[in-house]
């Protein structure tokens, strides 16, 4: 089991960013993560006061980078940064998931990979009831936006 310092070591998401508290397992294909931040009332994509099921995205995203990082790092580097592009085929099962008592579990796994992007399949359950599915699409080594004003 790979805990947050491991997680926070591997990807860019940091502090409070950081939504997932535990690698349950994982290979070259697949990833498993628990979460708990859920409940947290300083998560950062909470609007008043709930946490919406269309977070679970960014839950799903997360995921893909934290793999990134674990296959990097055994492969002796570490990941490229990525893009996060598209997200198809999401179905959400619920309307919040503030008010859920357990821990989030996510299953994670590599569709399709070149050497400029990947696409994921995730789902993601809450006590065993499934809370959210879909596909992501990431870009890799583009660069990160950075926030600038943009000219009127």
């Amino acid at each position: 089991m790979i805990d947050r310092d491991g997680i926070l070591a591997l990807i860019p998401h940091q502090g409070a960013m950081c939504l997932w508290d535990e690698v349950a397992g994982w290979d070259a294909r697949s990833i498993r993560l628990r979460a708990r931040s859920h409940r947290d009332p300083g998560n950062p994509l909470r609007s008043h006061d709930r946490l919406r099921a269309i977070h679970l995205c960014e839950y799903g995203a997360q995921a893909m980078a934290v793999h990134g990082g674990l296959r990097a790092r055994e492969a002796g580097g570490a990941a490229q940064p990525g893009l996060l592009v598209a997200l198809r085929g999401v179905q959400l099962h619920v309307a919040r998931i503030d008010d859920l008592p357990d821990a989030l579990e996510c299953e994670a796994e590599v569709l399709v990979e070149a050497e400029a992007s990947q696409q994921y399949a995730f789902r993601i359950r809450h006590a065993g009831a499934l809370l959210a599915e879909g596909r992501a699409a990431v870009m890799l080594g583009a660069p990160l936006p950075t926030s600038t004003p943009s000219p009127l």
